[in-house]
């Protein structure tokens, strides 16, 4: 029994929406490209008119997933469009620098969000949805699901190592031992990818890498626009944070219903 059915609006997905809205309407006030939609060269021709059409896409995205009536048709049309996306502006990065960590942690963001979406696609799916990508929808297509959100949190955890440099100074100065802390954290994501892969304690995994994630958000993005004129950057950073903390949501609601610490299918 999937943890959500077709008439249902968990927590997460209702957030998930909704960030996804707000996310449009940043990205039609700064007029670029926002968020995970990053990744497009600058010299790519009629690129301010692509990030148009992202930030438009955004804005439909999350008003089609909030009514009932559209959600299975937006959730798979996002889907694919995502899934493209990080072929076509994370995924070329990887296999030109395949030993370069920031190229997989930019790809792990765009999987958090396929990851997210996967799982709303697979719970809402109907009989016509089955019969034509059975792999994709009900059980089968979550734990698929799962495992693209796992290894996204293990692109995380990796960066903080091998990024320590960039991940202590963003430890916020009232916190001691900042070096200690990126490490703590890099582990916690490497931990929350292999209980979600073993499916050992896989829910737990699962809502404690969505709270780390919005703690982040919480703790350094948010300060940070209470501090001062926003920067591009800075902008990017929250917008980010916060979209995959909604994104992680989703996933985490799709264990709704198993124990916490219960072996579960990945």
């Amino acid at each position: 029994m999937l943890p959500f059915t077709r008439h249902a609006l968990p927590s997460g997905r209702a957030v998930f929406a909704v960030t996804l809205i707000g996310v449009g309407i940043a990205g039609l006030l700064c007029g670029d490209f926002v968020g995970v939609w990053g990744g497009v060269p600058r010299g790519t021709p009629a690129r301010a008119q692509l990030a148009l059409v992202c930030a438009l896409v955004s804005v439909a995205a999350g008003a089609g997933l909030l009514w009932r009536r559209t959600a299975l048709a937006t959730a798979r049309a996002l889907l694919v469009g995502l899934v493209l996306w990080a072929l076509l502006f994370k995924g070329r990065f990887v296999l030109s620098q395949p030993l370069t960590e920031g190229t997989w942690q930019s790809l792990g963001e765009n999987a958090v969000l396929v990851a997210g979406v996967w799982v709303l696609y697979a719970s809402l799916a109907g009989e016509a949805d089955r019969r034509r990508a059975g792999f994709a929808t009900g059980e089968r297509g979550v734990r698929i699901a799962r495992v693209i959100y796992a290894l996204a949190m293990a692109a995380f955890g990796f960066s903080h190592f091998a990024y320590l440099d960039l991940t202590a100074p963003l430890v916020p100065a009232w916190l001691p031992w900042h070096v200690g802390w990126a490490y703590f954290t890099g582990a916690a994501y490497l931990a929350a990818a292999v209980a979600m892969l073993a499916g050992v304690w896989a829910r737990l995994a699962a809502v404690l890498s969505t709270l780390q994630m919005g703690g982040f958000t919480l703790l350094i993005w948010v300060p940070m626009a209470l501090s001062g004129p926003m920067s591009p950057f800075r902008r990017g950073e929250f917008i980010l944070s916060w979209t995959l903390t909604a994104a992680g949501w989703v996933v985490a609601d799709s264990y709704r219903g198993s124990a916490w610490r219960a072996r579960a299918k990945p």
